[in-house]
């Protein structure tokens, strides 16, 4: 890559992720932190995103579920059934609110249970296996690989040993938009930007040409 590409592409990173960086986490109030409730909280938080809806509608769920206090799996899985089709459906989560309610409830009780209520336990039962994790994650119910590409997207910002992490979605974006779409190279040009927000602004380029067009 020459001197002058490099620094289009730079510039088109700069400009990609201060229009459309903004992360899932912090559009529903997620303060990511590697502490178990936050971590939780985006793990639910890929659940909803994961099923056919909105993005903007899981979004506001995933709030309505932590303003009703289930921030964390022990809180989930107590909670009942109907206290979580009844958050979900304050969110507009309506068309999948009481599937996605069970495998709430299933999924807080498998955190519990297997990993303690802590995420960084299944972190460090990967054993720095990227893949692994994506495995593991995978066991989660209503988490398939979507579901745990968006979570992986985002928790790289904490868990830096698995960045830069960049989808199949995420690369799609950057070759929209005429960047390199070797991760590696990809993370070289975009310097000490945040990689989940490069991510995310990526995956928004993947989705609506009208982003790549804005910075291109």
């Amino acid at each position: 890559m020459s001197a002058g590409t490099r620094s289009r592409a730079a510039g088109i990173v700069r400009d990609l992720v201060a229009e459309h960086g903004e992360t899932f986490a912090h559009e529903a109030g997620i303060p990511l932190k590697d502490t178990p409730q936050p971590l939780y909280r985006l793990l639910v938080l890929a659940v909803l995103l994961s099923a056919r809806i909105r993005g903007s509608v899981a979004v506001a769920a995933a709030r309505e579920l932590s303003e009703a206090g289930l921030r964390d799996p022990r809180r989930m899985a107590a909670a009942g059934w109907q206290r979580r089709v009844d958050a979900l459906g304050r969110g507009g989560y309506r068309r999948y609110d009481e599937r996605t309610a069970t495998q709430l409830g299933e999924g807080a009780e498998l955190v519990q249970e297997r990993w303690g209520g802590d995420l960084r336990r299944l972190h460090r039962e990967a054993g720095g296996d990227v893949a692994a994790l994506r495995d593991l994650l995978q066991e989660v119910p209503g988490l398939g690989p979507a579901g745990a590409d968006i979570f992986l997207r985002e928790a790289q910002a904490v868990w830096t040993d698995i960045a830069p992490y960049l989808d199949a979605k995420a690369l799609s974006g950057a070759e929209r938009l005429g960047l390199p779409e070797d991760p590696e190279r990809l993370a070289s040009v975009a310097g000490d930007t945040d990689p989940a927000a490069l991510a995310a602004a990526l995956v928004r380029a993947a989705l609506d040409k009208k982003v790549a067009e804005s910075v291109r």
